[in-house]
């Protein structure tokens, strides 16, 4: 990609003028239109062969051809982004351009010239793209980790883990940001003692776009010094929260901070598997018991599956210590690897959940304490970054999203 400007490509139907397209590219932008095909199948060399940085596919008419052209693009030319423009459209284009490959999308007026809204919002979403696709060198600096906390099931620990490791790492000096991610009932707010004020759905319902400026008025302070990007108040905000939208705060807050840590909600939900695609590191939580152990295993081989880089995965057993039949040569023989840290039950964990206060700071030398901050050091020791992973493509393809 050049030092100075952004070079796109724009492939149009005859609904969408390509000249319409690059008119939207006010001078001094750092946008510059490379080449513009009048066709939605062109050949494979007309595409090859353009040193564009993005792929501006501006469908009115042909839809199908437009998705052909997107995954083509995707496959090909990974390294690259493409950005769709359409106009408004039923039949769900949006969520087949977004699992055929697409970055972003905009949705354009039909006719007529476009507003300098308009026209910014364009040059925005094709500067974004880009910048998402730059690797950490082509960005000089490299973006915070963002660690995903997964758990198949639910009531193993995960919210338990992401509030303890998240003070973990600011205790080690780190910049640290959690997002609760269960958009129905989240429960990070209450785990530390917060009272929601602003939520992830006063963020999204408050329009205009997204920088480290706006997400920060929706932050709120823990007396650690982390930040809390706390979920809906209410079940029913949980659907203003859409995949793109959580893609752009997770850029924006990898951008502004060291680790960002993402409490999930059970399962593989198209927002789990958007974050995990977000992701530089996956934190398995799991519990010493024959349900939860035969569901992080299902966990463990569904992020196989997705391509996910297993040195990139973190194994927490919760509970480590319970009598309950299992031992850790079992856990071994059934998870396939052993865990990475051993959280042992501790009596006032539950009441540290109750009171706000998380364990690593209402009982410091205690063992579940010490596990929690061996977990921290296993992530400080790494550094921060972006971390081989699969690209959302070839995650979100899978869910339908």
């Amino acid at each position: 990609m050049s030092d100075t400007e952004i070079r796109a490509l724009v492939a149009h139907d005859a609904g969408i003028a390509g000249g319409w397209v690059a008119d939207q590219m006010p001078a001094g932008c750092g946008i510059v239109v490379a080449g513009i095909v009048g066709d939605l199948t062109p050949t494979p060399e007309e595409v090859l062969q353009s040193d564009a940085d993005v792929l501006v596919v501006a469908c009115a008419q042909e839809p199908e051809a437009a998705l052909a052209l997107v995954h083509w693009w995707a496959v090909n030319r990974p390294a690259r982004p493409v950005v769709v423009l359409c106009h408004a459209s039923p039949n769900g284009f949006v969520g087949r351009a977004f699992s055929a490959g697409a970055d972003d999308l905009m949705v354009v007026e039909p006719g007529g010239e476009a507003s300098t809204e308009a026209s910014r919002e364009l040059v925005f979403a094709l500067q974004k793209a880009v910048a998402r696709r730059s690797t950490p060198e082509e960005n000089g600096a490299g973006l915070g980790a963002m660690i995903c906390v997964l758990g198949p099931k639910g009531g193993i620990g995960k919210t338990l883990t992401s509030c303890n490791l998240g003070i973990s790492l600011v205790e080690m000096g780190k910049s640290v940001v959690l997002v609760d991610l269960d958009l129905q009932f989240g429960d990070l707010a209450l785990s530390l003692g917060l009272t929601p004020h602003g939520t992830v759905y006063d963020l999204a319902t408050a329009g205009g776009s997204l920088d480290a400026g706006k997400i920060d008025a929706y932050l709120a302070a823990h007396s650690s010094g982390m930040r809390v990007l706390m979920a809906p108040t209410r079940p029913d905000q949980a659907g203003a929260i859409t995949i793109d939208f959580l893609r752009e705060v997770y850029a924006v807050l990898r951008g502004a901070y060291d680790y960002v840590i993402v409490d999930t909600p059970p399962g593989f939900t198209p927002e789990v598997i958007a974050s995990i695609d977000a992701s530089s590191h996956i934190c398995m939580v799991g519990m010493l018991d024959a349900l939860s152990l035969k569901n992080t295993k299902l966990g463990l081989e569904t992020l196989e599956l997705m391509g996910y880089d297993s040195q990139r995965v973190r194994l927490v057993l919760n509970r480590a210590d319970s009598s309950v039949g299992i031992t850790h040569n079992d856990v071994l023989a059934i998870l396939g690897r052993p865990p990475d840290v051993f959280v042992p039950s501790h009596r006032d964990i539950t009441r540290s959940v109750n009171e706000g206060t998380p364990i690593v700071s209402s009982h410091k030398r205690s063992e579940a304490a010490k596990a929690f901050r061996a977990l921290a050091t296993s992530y400080a020791s790494e550094g921060t970054g972006a971390a081989g992973k699969p690209t959302k493509r070839s995650l979100l393809a899978r869910s339908g999203a």
